[in-house]
Order: structure tokens, then sequence, then C-alpha cells
């Protein structure tokens, strides 16, 4: 069998050194728009020394960390505390390998067109949820060699939370996968279509807003950054982590976010689709126009991360973990539910599913808040009936002159 290397060797490496590269350019981006984002949201300059607009910000910070005095303390257990970094940064750098991110590029000389992936793999979003799943043992490995009680209680949170919220993740596109008949993200990508009235989003709305909080959750983002509150655990899980292995850390957290986005503008956002706006320009252009169409999807959801970030206060713990268990995870298998009946008994009309899967979500959240409420207001008068030893209490001030 004669093997084309130029279209089963060359073009799959400039694929990946392709997308490797734009994940690092991609970190540098994102850690000047949190400063400057942040700055403007808080009314502030933010970053503007170095560079114009401080553009070689991320430079500066990334030299920093290089000459930094690089510390091991003596108590950690050596190589599981060097290697903890890289089990965060890894995953998160291979999970991005079956993201779609355009179409397809045709050149004259090539038997096939050059698809904008490097692996267009039959099971896709399993490969994403196994992989992404991985990255909390870089989390937990560090937290627990770094011997530090501190460190170790963000390791544990961050496990706790993973557990809560994989289940939410992997359940929302459960009904996508569903419609879609597939596992392939391509797949799910091209069945929505191009217009947005198609996508994802709002026929699967409340699976939508259950995949986005989860993954602000896996992501260890601000409301759910309960692994590294500094109120509480010091840094958390990195506490003693200095010089580069502190900034992998933090490496694998933005790229976590790229790779998060990437995947909700797949699943529930079009992918590259837009008003057919992917389709102009001809063979190669069109290709173009489709990655750009999806670098900006990416881009807009990224600067929600941000401005989440600097919008909401952190969860108390037990919020958290209640927020996951009681009010995502109903809503996720709700919408499995009801995906699939409606698409039984609507022969698959996506407007009566769409409805259907918002009107099933107020309702259980309202349930679930109801029944909470009620909960609240037992534990409320048994506390007041043990304080008071059963008998009601003395009247005071206004209440008495009454």
């Amino acid at each position: 069998m004669e093997i084309n290397i130029l279209e089963q060797i060359v073009i799959p490496i400039i694929k990946m050194l392709f997308i490797v590269h734009l994940l690092v350019i991609g970190v540098m981006v994102m850690i000047w728009s949190e400063r400057r984002v942040s700055g403007w949201i808080q009314d502030r300059l933010g970053p503007n020394r170095v560079g114009p607009q401080g553009l070689l910000q991320p430079i500066a910070d990334g030299i920093k960390f290089l000459f930094k005095e690089d510390l091991i303390p003596n108590h950690v257990d050596k190589p599981l505390y060097v290697l903890a970094p890289a089990m965060l940064l890894i995953p998160a750098m291979i999970a991005v390998a079956v993201v779609p991110f355009g179409g397809t590029i045709t050149i004259e000389g090539l038997d096939n067109p050059i698809s904008l992936q490097i692996a267009d793999i039959n099971i896709g979003i399993l490969y994403i949820l196994a992989i992404t799943s991985l990255g909390v043992y870089g989390v937990v490995i560090g937290a627990w060699a770094s011997n530090n009680k501190y460190s170790l209680l963000g390791g544990l949170r961050s496990s706790a939370q993973m557990i809560s919220y994989e289940l939410t993740l992997g359940l929302a596109i459960i009904g996508v996968l569903m419609l879609s008949e597939s596992l392939s993200l391509r797949v799910i990508a091209k069945g929505q279509g191009s217009y947005p009235w198609n996508w994802n989003f709002l026929i699967h709305f409340p699976a939508f807003l259950a995949f986005t909080t989860a993954m602000f959750a896996e992501t260890n983002r601000l409301p759910f950054d309960l692994a590294e509150a500094e109120q509480e655990l010091v840094a958390g899980y990195h506490t003693e982590y200095s010089s580069m292995k502190f900034a992998i850390f933090f490496m694998a957290e933005y790229m976590n976010m790229i790779v998060g986005s990437a995947v909700v503008v797949t699943l529930f956002l079009g992918g590259w689709h837009f008003f057919g706006l992917e389709t102009l320009g001809g063979p190669i252009w069109s290709g173009v126009i489709s990655f750009a169409i999806f670098f900006v999807k990416t881009g807009i959801f990224l600067f929600v991360f941000i401005w989440v970030r600097w919008t909401l206060p952190r969860f108390r713990y037990d919020q958290l973990m209640n927020f996951g268990w009681k009010f995502l995870l109903p809503v996720a298998l709700t919408s499995i539910v009801v995906t699939g009946t409606l698409y039984v008994a609507t022969k698959g009309n996506l407007v009566w599913i769409g409805i259907g899967n918002t009107v099933a979500a107020f309702i259980v959240v309202s349930i679930v808040a109801g029944m909470l409420a009620m909960d609240n207001n037992s534990k409320a008068a048994q506390d007041t009936t043990a304080v008071t030893g059963g008998e009601t209490p003395p009247l005071r001030g206004l209440e008495a002159i009454e």
C-alpha cells in the first residue's frame, strides 16, 4: 500500500505544531486580556508600562518566572512534586486534538481536502471527557506531594468538585448527542447548520447553562475556585510551588479555559458556522473564514470567563456542592428525559423540544428551591425551639406594648 507522506505525515504534523503554538499564544493573550479587562471592569488602567497598552506584559511575566529562584521545600515528595504541574498541563494540551476549528481547505495536487482538525475520531466527545478528567490528578498529586495541610485541603476540594460537576458535564450533553446521533464533534458541529436558531444552545438551553457552569467549576475559575481560595487555604494546592512550576499551573488553567470554550462553541454554538459566511471565498478562503469564525466565537466565550470572574463573588464550599448536586444534576437529567420524550412525541420537532426543555428546567429548579426553603425554615424553627427550651420567647419592645 502506497503511503502519501504529505497527506498522512507532514500535514498532520503541521496542524499539531500550529495548534500547540496557537494554544501557547492564546495563553499569553489571555494573561494580558485578564488584566486589561479586569482593569476596565474595575475602572482602572491595568498593565500599561511594558509595551504599547501593556502588550508585552505576558512576556515580562514569563521572563520573571524563568529567572525566579526555584525553591523545592525539604518536606515535599520530590518526584511527584515535580511531576504534578506537567500532569495538569499535558491533558489540557492534548484534549484539543479532536476539536474541529474550521471546515476544510482544498489544495490542488492533494487527493483529499485538508480538514481543520488534528484527529476526527468517531468518539471525540468521550475523548474530551476522558482527557479533561485526568487533569484533577495533577492537582491532587501536587497537593499531596506538597506535604502541606492547606495544599491537601485544596486538592481534596478539587477532587470533590470534579466528581460532582463531571457528572453534570457528561449528562448535559446527552440530549445533544441524542439529536445529532453521533459522538464526533465535527458531525455535531455540521448538524447545527449555519443559522443561530438551529444551534443547540436554543434547543438545549438549560443543558447549555448547566454545561457552561460545570465547565467553570472544572477549570477552577471564580466563582468556583474553592481549590485555591486564598482567604481559607493560603493559595490552595499550589501553595508550595514557585518559579516555572507555579507558572505551569496557571498555563494549564488558561489552556483548559481555551479548550473548554472551543468545546462549548462546537457543541452548542454552531462550531465554525455563521449565516453561511463559512462557504464564501472558494476552496481555500472558505476554510480560512471558517477558522476565523470559530476563533471569534471562542474569544467571545473567553471574555465571558473573565467577565464572570470579576462580577460574581466566590461561593461558600457547601453552596458549591449543593449547587452541583441539587440544581445542576437534576436539570441535566431532566433535559435527557424531556428531549427523548418530546423527540418521539413530536417526531423530532426542535421548537417543541426547546420549549419543553426550558419549561421542565424551570419547574425542576422551582421545586428544588421550594423544598430547600422548606427544609431551611424547618431547621430554623427547630433551632429556635432548642434555644428557648420549647417555650415561647417573651415579647419585647413594641411587641410587648401591642
